[in-house]
């Protein structure tokens, strides 16, 4: 085990972090925002769309998340409508095949959590807000989505932080993000050890601010929580 060698691979595997963070920042409130849109969609009363949704989230949901991205990278440049379209001009590159999948496959667990946080709002609470002249979007702005996202916040907090260490996989497209950069400097040095200890420790940081993020909305957001450390 060498440390200087450990140290300067933490140094490069660094300088991929904004390539990682960018695959978040993209693919992670695109996901929550059709997250939402694909919940309500999955307790529709139209059963075409309920079963339509159902059976894009058993799909996604079924299947591995290295096979989707290889999929798309690899699948859509196949075909010849992609390659003809205005669509190539993303899905040609690496990091938009990567912001697709993660996206994709985000949203499939994502709605199935905020399913359930929707189904969990009551009859009374949603009556009550009938009672005051709500309409059907604000009845979902004042009550039911305020109301199921605290609820589901620990079970999102859980798919936040896969979706940190899913940003790994994208690696394998070329695209250069922390593991990618861990993989070519484990090529030159053939220390994986020093190499994916470096990266490790990147993600393990990643996912520490995330589980503080999420710790702060819990307590934002259910005043119980701040009662009780009163």
């Amino acid at each position: 085990f060498n440390q200087s060698l450990l140290f300067r691979n933490f140094v490069e595997v660094l300088s991929g972090l904004d390539n990682t963070l960018l695959l978040l920042i993209i693919s992670l409130p695109i996901g929550f925002f059709l997250s939402l849109v694909f919940a309500l969609g999955r307790v529709s009363k139209n059963k075409i769309l309920s079963k339509t949704v159902a059976g894009y989230i058993f799909v996604i949901r079924g299947t591995p998340l290295l096979v989707q991205i290889y999929l798309i990278y690899f699948g859509l440049g196949s075909i010849e409508f992609i390659r003809e379209s205005f669509l190539w001009i993303l899905l040609k590159e690496p990091f938009w095949c990567g912001v697709l999948a993660l996206t994709i496959n985000t949203v499939a667990y994502g709605s199935e959590i905020f399913r359930g946080g929707i189904q969990s709002v009551t009859k009374g609470q949603i009556e009550s807000g009938l009672s005051l002249g709500f309409n059907k979007i604000t009845l979902l702005r004042k009550i039911i989505f305020p109301i199921a996202l605290r609820k589901v916040l620990p079970s999102y907090g859980n798919e936040l932080i896969l979706m940190v260490k899913a940003t790994s996989l994208v690696s394998l497209t070329t695209y250069m993000e922390m593991t990618g950069i861990a993989r070519k400097i484990m090529s030159k040095t053939f220390a994986p050890i020093e190499a994916f200890i470096a990266a490790g420790i990147l993600y393990l940081f990643l996912n520490f601010l995330m589980v503080q993020f999420v710790k702060y909305l819990e307590w934002k957001y259910n005043p119980h929580l701040r009662v009780e450390q009163n």
